[in-house]
């Protein structure tokens, strides 16, 4: 069975609220919107939610392939169609999210102390996100670090460049809720990298 092309609508609808305003929460309010099936049908772009329908059973699924388009940045419905490359990504790293994530603690720990990593000193960005800016980790490691430390709340309070981390801290914390990992686990792998 496949969604409906409107429900994959209003998913893509809950989805881009969610991470594109601060006081939009899809989980919170499980992926209701105002979005109506009237409106849906004289959208030119009904037919890549068709598309994009087809290809999942089920709105966990078609949940987690939109919130990895939108935390790689791919908003626009026809890209998300035509290209799964994001998805595919996001499959991946997340099928060894355990390896993944010990693979970036080992490149932090070669910054310094683990809570050093995650301070914002002088304003400045934690060293943990310039880490990500430059593509040396994955933001899931971030969302984990998020999960067991709150640290973004913290540099909220701190940083004070007002260009760039609104929406670096915003993405980070409305992406965290997508990134399932046994925190336990997590723990243990901290610990393992930052003791040894």
């Amino acid at each position: 069975m496949t969604m409906e092309p409107f429900e994959a609508f209003r998913l893509y609808q809950s989805m881009k609220l969610h991470f594109t305003t601060d006081s939009y929460d899809a989980i919170k309010y499980n992926y209701k919107t105002s979005a109506k099936p009237q409106a849906f049908w004289k959208r030119r772009d009904k037919y890549f939610f068709a598309k994009i329908g087809k290809q999942f059973d089920s709105g966990k699924d078609l949940i987690n392939f939109y919130a990895a388009n939108f935390v790689a940045d791919n908003t626009y419905i026809a890209d998300m169609a035509n290209d799964d490359s994001a998805y595919q990504q996001w499959t991946k790293k997340n099928q060894s999210l355990g390896y993944t994530f010990e693979q970036d603690l080992h490149k932090l720990s070669n910054e310094g102390g683990f809570d050093s990593l995650l301070e914002s000193v002088d304003g400045q960005h934690p060293k943990i996100i310039s880490a990500w800016i430059s593509g040396d980790i994955n933001i899931e490691t971030i969302a984990i670090l998020q999960q067991l430390t709150g640290f973004v709340s913290r540099a909220d309070k701190k940083i004070t460049e007002t260009i760039v981390w609104p929406d670096v801290s915003r993405k980070i914390r409305k992406y965290t809720p997508f990134v399932h990992m046994d925190l336990s686990k997590a723990k243990k792998i901290v610990l393992k990298v930052f003791t040894n």
